[in-house]
């Protein structure tokens, strides 16, 4: 009897659940679909490219807002079964309320796992494509940088033309073997730049061991230079940045293939942080759930649903901002990077764990 009465609060509970989802996937179509329309504006593409982005672009945002998804979802649900007096029935059965959070927060926690294991990796792979397919239409972009076998490549436009870099992929805050060439507004090429190593810092870049090759007459003058600076829109922190998207990489790459990413140019750093990102999912489901558990279950009064409803929009903006409050304070350094992607979980397990004492108590 126990089995079939969880089976059918889980099966009623994951339609609310998926219901939300739906309905927050086709807002996230409309809204970005008309950017993506705006992107596509002046490309003979039809309607077909924009809308396929948009449908693939979604599920990474959906991943992202699921901790808020699950949070509303348990509390419609759970003032459902209140309303209805299922949740009455549940008790007349034996189903305290410390067991029936049980049943939700670990169906919420088991969920977080199962969607990094098999759902974010689609959804990685998937916005892999919808960037790298963006990418071959931006032909207005006014500067490009990408990496490759043949090491790192950037594109910038200048007042008086445009100004193609190659060099090995960044060592350190470096670049190494570094070829700069100088066109004008025809494409022609005015100066070829060789050094040895560039210091990229700074937007300013110190070049030492430097060979310039610059046209003059038709003809390329041939100078050394033991230093030289150039000027650039790039640093080391902006390049690292381009590619520091932890949407991009899935938790099996990080876990599996972490060093084949620290290979191909990732930063340690980023990859761990993005590895925490990810774990921290199937716990903040848990507590999310945990939270609408205790605001809902600690009455049957039918009169108190408007106050759920605002109690838990106030939540949900709540713990968004402690989210970011976090993140903010480890990036700038006031606290580990690792403690502010954990810092609101243990925040939010303080005040579970005193809830759950609560409603235990009813």
């Amino acid at each position: 009897m126990n089995r079939v009465i969880i089976n059918y609060i889980l099966k009623n509970f994951f339609k609310y659940f998926l219901f939300l989802v739906l309905v927050i996937y086709s807002f996230g179509v409309i809204l970005n679909l008309f950017e993506e329309i705006e992107f596509f504006k002046k490309i003979d593409v039809g309607i077909f490219l924009p809308l396929m982005l948009t449908s693939i672009f979604v599920p990474s945002m959906i991943l992202n807002l699921l901790p808020f998804i699950i949070f509303i979802s348990s509390m419609l649900y759970m003032i459902k079964i209140r309303n209805n007096k299922d949740l009455l029935t549940l008790k007349i059965n034996g189903f305290s309320n410390i067991k029936i959070f049980f049943i939700f927060a670990l169906t919420s926690f088991f969920l977080g796992w199962l969607i990094l294991i098999i759902l974010n990796p689609l959804t990685s792979s998937m916005l892999q494509f919808y960037e790298k397919t963006k990418s071959q239409y931006a032909r207005d972009i006014d500067h490009l940088v990408s990496f490759n076998k043949n090491g790192m490549w950037i594109k910038e436009n200048l007042d008086h033309g445009n100004r193609i870099i190659t060099a090995k992929k960044p060592d350190g805050k470096n670049l190494i073997d570094v070829e700069i060439f100088q066109f004008d507004e025809n494409f022609l090429l005015k100066k070829k730049i060789f050094s040895k190593v560039a210091d990229i810092r700074n937007f300013d870049w110190k070049l030492t061991h430097v060979t310039i090759f610059e046209g003059e007459n038709s003809l390329f003058i041939k100078k050394k230079f033991e230093s030289y600076e150039i000027t650039s829109i790039y640093n080391h922190e902006k390049i690292i940045n381009l590619f520091n998207n932890s949407n991009t990489l899935s938790f099996i790459d990080l876990v599996f293939n972490y060093n084949d990413l620290v290979n191909k140019g990732y930063n340690k750093t980023f990859l761990k942080e993005s590895l925490h990102l990810m774990l921290v999912l199937p716990f903040f489901l848990f507590l999310m759930t945990a939270i609408a558990s205790i605001l809902t279950m600690h009455t049957l009064k039918k009169s108190e649903n408007l106050k759920f409803i605002v109690v838990g929009l106030a939540v949900c903006v709540l713990v968004y901002y402690l989210k970011d409050l976090s993140l903010a304070l480890g990036k700038t350094g006031r606290i580990s990077m690792i403690l502010s992607i954990w810092s609101p979980i243990i925040a939010l397990a303080l005040f579970a764990f005193i809830g759950i004492l609560q409603i235990n108590e009813k």
